[in-house]
């Protein structure tokens, strides 16, 4: 069975080495990085499958390791913690391409939950990814790889939540697929915690793809069901 191999750069030590344990004592590799500087090198010298990031790193913040990780990239998890709980730190983190993001104080097993629930995604997006490497509709032709879509005024840079949300939906084109499903299948989140995570993403797509998002014709809403994917 696979070992996944986790980066966590923390300079708060006594955080960062009770993480260490604890991830370790879950069956993961770790290596702990305590400063920018020190995760960008390890990232360089090794192999990871996922990294989770302090924002508030000295040398180099979080958000700069999380930026050169998505140039070498696309599809690395990554998981921002961080103390500060303004929105802005929760949108940019998003932009630059995280996964996920967690505010200090927090649960151990909600992090623990997590970083199981991302690297169970890596491994069925890289299974469907390369059962169907790209798909074609419309206009748009998308590269499930390189999460990048072309046939638009300009390229489209996928997020990896987008690329997994959108391939779910077309594997199942002309099936309702429930909010509930989406959240489960696609994000390995329960079902039974209310969010707004699939509609947003939902909106996200749209305006990629719809002619005009508020009555689209690809990406459907069922009402009181759930999406239905369809070509025509």
């Amino acid at each position: 069975m696979k070992q996944y191999h986790i980066l966590l750069a923390e300079d708060e030590q006594s955080l960062a080495r009770g993480l260490e344990y604890n991830l370790s004592s879950e069956g993961y590799l770790v290596t702990l990085a305590k400063n920018g500087q020190e995760a960008l090198k390890y990232l360089a010298e090794q192999k990871f499958d996922l990294v989770v990031l302090d924002i508030m790193l000295p040398f180099v913040d979080g958000f700069g390791i999380a930026e050169k990780i998505r140039e070498d990239d696309i599809q690395m998890p990554i998981l921002f913690l961080t103390a500060r709980t303004g929105i802005q730190d929760r949108v940019k983190g998003l932009k630059i391409g995280a996964d996920d993001y967690m505010t200090k104080p927090f649960h151990l097993e909600e992090l623990l939950l997590k970083i199981k629930g991302m690297l169970l995604r890596k491994t069925w997006y890289k299974k469907a990814s390369d059962k169907m490497p790209r798909y074609k509709f419309a206009k748009y032709t998308i590269d499930f790889n390189s999460l990048v879509c072309k046939g638009g005024d300009t390229d489209i840079q996928l997020t990896l939540q987008e690329a997994m949300l959108l391939k779910y939906l077309m594997e199942n084109k002309g099936r309702v697929v429930s909010r509930n499903e989406l959240l489960d299948k696609v994000w390995n989140i329960n079902s039974d915690i209310e969010t707004r995570t699939v509609d947003n993403f939902i909106a996200r797509l749209r305006k990629y793809f719809e002619p005009n998002p508020d009555k689209p014709k690809y990406i459907k809403s069922i009402r009181g069901v759930g999406y239905l994917f369809t070509e025509r």
